[in-house]
């Protein structure tokens, strides 16, 4: 039992045996006492008053006095208001201690054959185009919600759906046989993302040029890019291939080779991955059949230039496009074909969307259309929306001059680590110094992304991220990396014996601190918020630093204490270590 629970139930029998009120301990939520005052942990006993018939002072002291007199692990108590301050007894501390320590799982729970099954959806590339600095934040949070959810004990399928069919495939695909020469990633020398983004790019060139002489020789904008000789090849390009042309699949086959060998190199190197994979090329029909289906259920309706539409204003929306007038898909189809598909390869208990906020309509949407086709789980459908992110001006290159590319960022950050780690690296071996600037250059790049709400917009700072005395994940490799040092200096740590010494007020509050690691995962799991887990680090990081600095370890002449300090030692980056690995962050062993 936390120490939280044990001081709830006795808050409950408390009550009981006080006023005659029987109150469910899981109602009782202690929480830790503020720092401007004395003790651990606070209860608000405000809503004890109407048991209690006396003021919030007098019914805190009786609560109080009632503790110290039965409960064990309560010492002393203080009143501010109706706030009863709870001091915890050091020799509690040192028992919880040990319990954590024994525990080399502390703060995870496992599946088990009965735990809910939730499919995670995060990444969704286009095939026409390398990942950049938005799809890191979106895999990063889509991993990192995994990691949370399975330590939760929920079974988790990481999933990932590859856009990898429609117009803007066919701009790279037609831009490369006008253009490209045979180019290929071996005579380029280049990624096979990187290559067909740069044939992407090519295209875009050539359309604006057409566009812009249509619209000078008097063309509206609109008219313009709707005649546009380029534009109407690649349509037409699009129509043979939902179609089956051979020559267009053929090309289209060896293409998308390209760009998934350049993405898995992507994804390895920023250390996620995926349990299964979709593809819209075939997902699509299924959603297509669907939305047919729908029509003839009166759900859907066709308009006289043959595309398909939703009504949806009688949910307070608008009306929704299914299928484009020449028959060919957009995003919903393949969305709602996509999720049957999910659900009959799986017995899933929860879907989560891992997609930006600027989807917020769309999920809205599928969600409608998915209840309405009458799948049950349609509704239950959760879009995990967050914020967009940016990089100040002029703070690191991009490829194309408009989007940072998700690799330039990734060596730029393990360059940046290496630098900035050039003396903490000297008496490495080229090797292992090498590989810590990888783990650092990453973390600091994982952690800064994943400290902020979600929710929110961010700025990325590179320079700001590498710092090792700042809210970073440096800052947390180095706690953890200074606490190996000294289990080394100390010929290693028993984390099963239990010295006697009891914990100074320092010492009880760190160990408090590690205690609340188990409530941390569950929250974090319950509000889909790696921000969570990020700043419980690094407070419990920059606790333990302070303590390092207050008190001395292996100089510690008490023998008892000293084994209480490597203990604590110890356990704090054990603790360290399982929390960010839920950021999909690696800890090295010495900097």
């Amino acid at each position: 039992m936390t120490v939280e629970s044990i001081i709830a139930a006795a808050v409950a029998k408390a009550i009981s045996q006080l006023y005659g009120s029987e109150i469910d301990p899981t109602s009782i939520v202690p929480q830790a006492t503020r720092k401007e005052f004395e003790g651990n942990l606070t209860i608000v006993v405000f809503p004890y008053l109407k048991a209690s018939h006396k003021s919030p002072e007098a019914t805190a002291t009786e609560i109080g006095e009632w503790l110290v007199a039965n409960e064990p692990a309560v010492e002393k108590f203080n009143v501010v208001k109706g706030f009863l301050n709870i001091t915890v007894d050091p020799a509690f501390w040192r028992s919880v201690l040990h319990e954590i320590a024994a525990d080399p799982n502390f703060g995870i729970t496992a599946a088990n054959e009965n735990s809910d099954l939730v499919m995670v959806e995060y990444s969704s590339p286009n095939t026409n185009k390398p990942l950049h600095l938005g799809h890191v934040r979106n895999n990063l949070l889509g991993y990192s919600l995994s990691r949370i959810l399975q330590a939760n004990g929920h079974k988790v399928i990481k999933t990932n759906i590859v856009n990898d069919r429609g117009i803007h495939i066919c701009k790279s695909m037609l831009a490369w046989k006008k253009w490209g020469n045979g180019a290929t990633p071996e005579s380029t020398g280049k990624k096979g993302d990187h290559l067909i983004g740069d044939f992407y790019v090519e295209f875009d060139k050539h359309f604006k040029e057409e566009v812009r002489q249509l619209m000078e020789q008097g063309l509206s904008k609109e008219d313009a890019e709707a005649q546009s000789p380029l534009m109407l090849e690649a349509r037409e390009m699009l129509r043979k291939w939902e179609a089956g042309d051979e020559e267009v699949r053929t090309l289209w086959k060896t293409m998308n080779n390209w760009v998934y060998e350049g993405f898995d190199e992507t994804y390895k190197r920023l250390g996620v991955d995926f349990d299964k994979i979709y593809y819209e090329s075939d997902t699509y029909l299924e959603g297509k059949d669907l939305v047919l289906g729908g029509i003839e259920k009166g759900i859907m309706y066709r308009k006289e230039d043959g595309s398909v539409w939703a009504d949806l204003t009688g949910d307070g929306l608008d009306h929704k496009l299914l299928l484009r007038a020449d028959g060919t898909s957009v995003y919903m189809t393949q969305d709602i074909g996509t999720a049957k598909l999910r659900y009959q390869d799986f017995p899933i208990d929860k879907m989560i969307y891992v997609v930006g906020n600027e989807q917020n309509y769309h999920f809205q949407v599928l969600s409608l259309l998915l209840d309405k086709l009458g799948f049950k789980w349609g509704k239950d459908l959760t879009h995990f929306s967050y914020g967009m992110v940016e990089l100040p001006e002029g703070k690191m290159k991009s490829r194309e001059g408009t989007v940072v590319d998700a690799d330039d960022l990734i060596e730029q950050m393990v360059d940046s680590a290496r630098e900035a780690s050039a003396d903490r690296f000297a008496d490495m071996p080229a090797e292992e110094a090498a590989e810590v600037a990888r783990m650092v250059g990453l973390g600091a790049l994982k952690y800064f992304l994943l400290k902020v709400d979600p929710k929110k917009n961010m700025l990325f700072n590179p320079k700001e991220s590498i710092d090792f005395n700042g809210n970073t994940g440096p800052f947390l490799q180095y706690t953890y990396a200074r606490i190996q040092s000294v289990i080394r200096r100390a010929g290693g740590v028993d984390l099963n014996s239990t010295p006697d010494a009891v914990p100074n007020e320092k010492e009880s509050t760190l160990i408090q601190k590690v205690a609340d690691f188990p409530s941390v995962v569950k929250e974090a799991g319950k509000s889909y918020s790696p921000a969570l887990i990020a700043n419980y680090c690094y407070d419990l990081a920059k606790e333990y630093n302070q303590f390092y600095h207050d008190y001395s370890i292996l100089k510690e002449e008490d023998e008892n204490k000293r084994n209480l300090r490597l203990i604590l030692s110890a356990v704090v980056a054990r603790t360290l270590k399982a929390g960010v690995s839920l950021l999909g962050m690696e800890m090295p062993e010495r900097m």
